[in-house]
């Protein structure tokens, strides 16, 4: 039996509005994503269940001390100062190498990468039972030797660093999974298959070579995150050679997509990984709001099935994937084939 884990806190969140080109836009992280993705998980016969609270020693292991601080802290700091109910960054600091902010609009500026991670009264409680799913699964793998397990993570993370927010994430659920994997494996890997680059997973890992670390994403030359993202991004120091980007063209269908994939995998395999966490986006599908890449269902089955392949103990936590009318049933292809992959390979 597969486990896969959510609480009803991950739907207090809601973010409302965002910037796009100047204008703003609604935020499509809505809590009726988790809501659709849970139809899926109950046509699948997963047993779904509460993940229970680790605490926030495994969440302290990935992300900074100012920066958790200031996700439980900076609403009221914001309203007592006259703000508005959504804390938003209006000013970014050149560099963070400064003295660390004492104002909330400092803070909110150094912590917040963008405008699609705004702060409400809600957010923490959401974020941190997000990550407790995270964790429920990694320990159903790490500590009671289920092949996998399944995390319904939302908020999503991936573009969470150590100390920012960023692309309607807050705290990061892959990294914070793996980090748990290495109290058992020695060498994690996590894949990476959103249609936007892990840039805050990259960014916890990049001097590490215990974690490797790979994304196929869209191009972002011309897509957020802009900034990272490209193939050449290696890692540095001790991680030299252990982040691999693939950046794919826009409107890239299953095939492009597959043979990165491939790639990937091959990587995987070389890097002798122990244990493996899926960053499972579902947003490189053909039907997204997004538009970027065009992945249709069976494509996420043939992923599904490609990944199931690679027989190791594995974590799949939820990343994107918005409303459309594919949403479901994009997650129950890709889990329904991996599911049926690990269930032929030989023990």
């Amino acid at each position: 039996m597969m486990y896969a884990y959510f609480s009803d806190d991950q739907l207090r969140h809601h973010g409302q509005t965002f910037m796009v080109a100047g204008e703003p836009k609604p935020i499509p992280e809505v809590p009726e994503r988790a809501e659709i993705l849970t139809t899926a998980v109950k046509r699948l016969g997963l047993d779904l269940r509460e993940p229970g609270d680790f605490g926030m020693g495994p969440i302290a292991a990935i992300h900074a001390p100012e920066y958790l601080k200031f996700l439980q802290t900076i609403h009221d700091e914001w309203k007592a100062a006259g703000g508005s109910d959504l804390v938003v960054p209006s000013i970014h600091p050149f560099d963070r190498m400064g003295p660390y902010p004492r104002s909330h609009i400092g803070k909110a500026g150094f912590h917040l990468g963008d405008t699609s991670c705004p702060v409400s009264k809600t957010t923490w409680q959401s974020a941190y039972a997000s990550a407790q799913a995270a964790i429920a699964a990694a320990r159903d793998v790490r500590d009671h030797g289920q092949k996998s397990a399944y995390a319904l993570c939302r908020p999503p993370g991936h573009h969470a660093s150590r100390d920012i927010a960023g692309g309607f994430c807050y705290l990061n659920n892959s990294a914070i999974a793996a980090q748990e994997l290495r109290a058992k494996y020695d060498r994690v890997a996590i894949l990476d298959v959103d249609l936007h680059h892990g840039n805050g997973t990259q960014h916890i890992f990049y001097t590490r070579d215990d974690v490797m670390t790979l994304s196929i994403h869209a191009d972002p030359g011309v897509f957020y995150p802009f900034f990272w993202g490209h193939a050449e991004e290696r890692g540095e120091d001790a991680g030299l050679g252990f982040n691999h980007n693939f950046p794919l063209p826009l409107g890239s269908g299953n095939d492009v997509f597959l043979a990165a994939l491939d790639r990937a995998l091959s990587m995987i395999d070389h890097f002798s990984a122990d244990a493996v966490v899926i960053a499972l986006g579902l947003d490189a599908s053909q039907d997204d709001p997004f538009g970027g890449l065009a992945v249709t269902p069976a494509g996420f089955a043939e992923i599904g099935k490609k990944i199931g392949g690679v027989k190791l103990p594995t974590v799949l936590v939820q990343e994107g994937g918005y409303v459309s009318n594919t949403l479901a049933e994009n997650l129950f292809q890709f889990v329904s084939a991996f599911r049926a992959t690990i269930a032929e390979s030989p023990e």
